[in-house]
Order: C-alpha cells, then sequence, then structure tokens
C-alpha cells in the first residue's frame, strides 16, 4: 500500500502502512562504509545534547554500550537491517522491543538536560543522521543520488524513523527540505564536556576493555574523524591535516573499489546476517535485545 492512500485507514492500519514501506531503493546502500562510518554516526546522534545525555545517563544496564558491547552491537546493527530489509511484521516486533527499551529512557526531575526517547524530535534527529549515513554509503560506492531514484531513496530513508515511532509527516517532505532541517539542526547543535569526553571513550574503544594497539587506534580516530562533516569534528575537538586526508581518502578508494567488485551478497552480508539472526530470534521467541 502507499503512503499517500492512507487517509481513512485506523491508526493501526496506517502504522502497517508504514511498516510494509518498500525499501528496494535504499538497500542499494547496503555495504560495509554503513560499518565503516558507525562510531561517526554515533557521534552524530549524541551530538544532539538531550541524545547525549540519554546514552551517557542510561540506567539500562542491558543496553549500556560498556556494559553490553556485543548485545549493543547486534541490536543497532539489527535495528538497521530490519529497517532496510525486513517485512513488516518484523518491523513492528522490533519497535515494540525497542519501546520497552526506551521506555526507561528518560531524564530524572530536576535534570539540566531533559530528554525522553520518545520525542519525536529526537528521534528524527536519530533517524536522519541514519539517513545520512546510508546516503553517504549508498555515494561511496554508487556514485551522487539523482533524478527519481535519489527521490525514492530519500523517501524510503523514513523507515529509519517510522520503525522507531516517528509519524510519516515528521519526515521532511522532499530532500530539499532535509536539507534545510539538515543545516538548520547543525547550527542549533551543542556539546558539552560530558558529552564530548563520553564519545572519546567510545572513539577510543574502552568499552572493549582490552589494550589497543596505538598503530591500529590512530587509524581508527582518523576513521573516525574523517567520516564526520566539519561541524562534527569542531563539536568533537578532533584536529584534521592534509595529511590525513590524504590517507583517509587512499584508503576510501581502495575500499570502493572493493565494493564496486563484490558480489551484492558480500556487501550486503553484515546486514542479512543480522537480519537472519533476528528472525531466529523471533522464531524461537528469544529476545530481540
Amino acid at each position: 500500500m502507499a503512503l499517500d492512500d492512507e487517509v481513512g485507514l485506523s491508526k493501526a492500519d496506517r502504522r502497517h502502512a508504514l511498516d510494509a514501506i518498500e525499501t528496494t531503493a535504499l538497500r542499494e546502500s547496503a555495504n560495509w562504509f554503513q560499518l565503516l562510518a558507525g562510531t561517526s554516526n554515533v557521534v552524530m546522534q549524541l551530538a544532539a545534547r538531550p541524545v547525549g545525555h540519554g546514552v551517557k545517563d542510561s540506567t539500562v544496564d542491558e543496553g549500556n554500550l560498556f556494559l553490553n558491547p556485543a548485545r549493543r552491537r547486534r541490536t543497532t546493527i539489527g535495528y538497521i537491517a530490519v529497517a532496510m530489509f525486513g517485512d513488516a511484521e518484523e518491523r513492528a516486533a522490533y519497535r515494540r522491543a525497542t519501546n520497552r527499551s526506551h521506555a526507561q529512557v528518560r531524564s530524572p526531575e530536576g535534570a539540566e538536560v531533559t530528554y525522553d526517547a520518545f520525542d519525536p524530535a529526537l528521534q528524527l534527529w536519530v533517524a536522519a543522521c541514519l539517513y545520512k549515513g546510508a546516503e553517504h554509503a549508498y555515494q561511496r560506492v554508487h556514485g551522487p543520488l539523482t533524478g527519481d531514484f535519489a527521490e525514492r531513496f530519500y523517501r524510503q530513508g523514513m523507515v529509519f524513523g517510522t520503525t522507531l515511532q516517528l509519524p510519516a509527516e515528521a519526515w521532511p517532505a522532499t530532500r530539499e527540505d532535509f536539507d534545510a532541517y539538515w543545516t538548520a539542526s547543525l547550527d542549533e547543535l551543542e556539546m558539552d564536556d560530558a558529552t564530548r569526553q563520553y564519545l572519546m571513550r567510545v572513539v577510543h574503544l574502552e568499552y572493549l576493555d582490552r589494550e589497543i594497539p596505538p598503530w591500529l587506534m590512530r587509524w581508527r580516530v582518523r576513521l573516525v574523524t574523517g567520516y564526520l562533516e566539519p561541524r562534527f569534528r569542531e563539536l568533537m575537538h578532533l584536529e584534521w591535516s592534509p595529511d590525513d586526508e590524504v590517507r583517509f581518502a587512499r584508503f576510501n578508494r581502495r575500499m570502493t573499489r572493493f565494493m564496486r567488485l563484490a558480489p551484492r551478497r558480500l556487501r550486503e552480508r553484515p546486514f542479512t546476517r543480522s537480519l537472519r539472526d533476528v528472525r531466529r530470534r523471533l522464531a524461537t521467541g528469544t529476545s530481540l535485545f
């Protein structure tokens, strides 16, 4: 069912129509660049101060990156996989699981920074960051988005928000509207020292609780920084030199060549493998989170 046909439907039917959004264009972005830029995307999401505090201060131990890194990675990739490749029932099931987790994520009374994981404005920001990650991954491998395909790709990108609780009308109507939203949002971003310190711990892989070779850490910091827009580098106080740009560009050229030569099943494997795990959990009644 097309979203334009929703008039007159019940709330439940409208939600099902959103869960059934076609994503054939969006799936073209499924490649390893989404994973390579994954930490950068987390930085982008948490650069919105309420989102940053919501994650940093969360008391939900099961979803805490520093207590359950494997689980956090599994559920994050699982969300993207279900959004892009799942069917309506799988998206609905993942949303219910996310709701149960998010119900516990709200700021305590009197908090300096207030947040609520069900806030549509915060959900829109997170979805917008995920969309930017998909767009970036597509362009790295396939080149610029153009014509009708670009608009179809963009409209399907709303699934990153509707698989939460975001209504369709909250997603900017056109890619041009999205650009205006994104630019205005960047201007409004603020990052305090506490959030920045938390994110640098994530960048430095402290949640793994083991020694990382210095050369590997330098490489990781370069990748995380490189995949960030200048505004986010500024917020994170991350330096970026011409030499960094040369090395980063060289790495991306090699990865792009590899992704273009790789068969689709290999490009999509991280997501299809995650989706298989989600489907196994649903079939056996195992918790998704």
